[in-house]
């Protein structure tokens, strides 16, 4: 899925046919190979070190009540049966990225459609097309929590009106900043929720200890006004209260909301602006240094 505006994170470059008009297909569990599963176990070490102290109580608490594993990947068969009795969501398995409608769809009731496949060995620090870790250990543990599951259902439902609308690439920065690369305040200091976080070690730490980023408060005009990075760690975070704001983002009719940022000046990646709320300033090092190299 990628909408001529902007490439979202979670649906471009989608195969071309369907493997059933759902795009669902057999996880296959069985058929992980020994090296798959061993390439999983060094992607959850990795992170499981890396997270306490930096993920968000809500998440560590998701992961410990999920039948989520070291040493194995994870059968959605089990994580489904686990996530239907806590929140009502179940994960289903998809080869790869799918369309809009389909994404939006599957969110709209309470689906969660993950990668089947593991990257490499030779990509364990970057893959461009969410795989099963990212999906499941990224995305699954929040959807134990109740508010986190309400929210995702709206952003699907919203989805599926911000196309007829013509403002998906709008409603995709929302999920960028929260779902895919949001941070909440929380324990007297920041924590992560966002999946694109979580399921990458260089980018738990850049997040919430590197002096290059901004972090600002969360505000949804100005996310909806921002683009932001497909290839590198993020210019900027934007930091939510607590996870009751995501409740409110879904209870907000974003007709009038979208109506107001149509036609807009849009941000750059790296702006400060002055009515951000700022948390921290960013250096702005890191990626300045990238575009010289470049």
């Amino acid at each position: 899925m990628a909408p001529p505006a902007e490439k979202h994170g979670f649906a471009a470059g989608a195969a071309a046919r369907p493997p059933s008009p759902d795009w669902t297909i057999d996880q296959a569990w069985e058929r992980y190979t020994p090296q798959e599963h061993a390439t999983w176990k060094v992607l959850y070490e990795r992170q499981s070190r890396l997270l306490p102290g930096r993920a968000c109580n809500e998440f560590i608490a998701g992961m410990r009540a999920l039948p989520i594993e070291a040493d194995r990947i994870p059968d959605f068969r089990r994580l489904s049966d686990a996530l239907m009795k806590a929140t009502g969501w179940q994960v289903v398995a998809v080869p790869g990225l799918v369309p809009d409608e389909v994404f939006f769809e599957h969110l709209a009731n309470r689906r969660f459609p993950a990668g089947q496949f593991i990257r490499r060995p030779e990509q364990l620090d970057y893959l461009e097309e969410p795989d099963v870790f990212h999906d499941v250990f990224g995305h699954v543990p929040m959807l134990m929590h109740p508010v986190f599951a309400d929210y995702m259902q709206a952003y699907g439902e919203g989805g599926l009106r911000a196309q007829r609308l013509g403002v998906l690439p709008q409603l995709a920065r929302v999920y960028w900043y929260t779902v895919e690369f949001g941070l909440v305040e929380q324990d007297g200091g920041l924590r992560i929720y966002g999946s694109g976080i979580a399921s990458s070690s260089a980018e738990s730490v850049f997040a919430l200890e590197d002096p290059s980023p901004n972090r600002l408060r969360f505000d949804l005009e100005r996310v909806m006004r921002t683009r932001y990075r497909i290839d590198d760690f993020q210019e900027t975070y934007f930091v939510i209260r607590d996870m009751d704001e995501l409740l409110e983002l879904a209870r907000i009719d974003f007709g009038p909301i979208y109506e107001r940022v149509r036609g807009q000046p849009e941000f750059e990646p790296g702006d400060v602006l002055p009515t951000d709320r700022v948390i921290t300033r960013g250096t702005g090092a890191y990626h300045a240094a990238r575009r010289r190299e470049r």
